[in-house]
């Protein structure tokens, strides 16, 4: 038994291979396109774009608001396992 486990030890870490780099599809690719062309800020508008006071204020309040709804039983958490084992 214990020859079956030394040699399993042995071969299973040759059989693990990573994953190659690179996009593995075409949508994955275009993702990465995406979110390089967002991070890099290379398409940003050349006019800078700001919230007046008034829409600042008005985002705030509709943040707020969204505290004011109660959160309805079946999304809260209820203990499903014993974990003082």
């Amino acid at each position: 038994m214990n020859s079956r486990m030394l040699v399993m030890l042995v071969v299973l870490p040759g059989l693990a291979q990573a994953i190659e780099p690179g996009p593995s599809s075409k949508a994955q690719s275009a993702t990465e396109a995406w979110l390089q062309v967002q991070a890099s800020g290379a398409q940003a508008s050349k006019t800078p774009q700001s919230a007046t006071p008034k829409e600042r204020d008005q985002s705030m309040q509709r943040w707020l608001d969204t505290y004011k709804y109660v959160i309805p039983d079946f999304f809260r958490w209820e203990k499903t396992s014993n974990s003082d084992k």
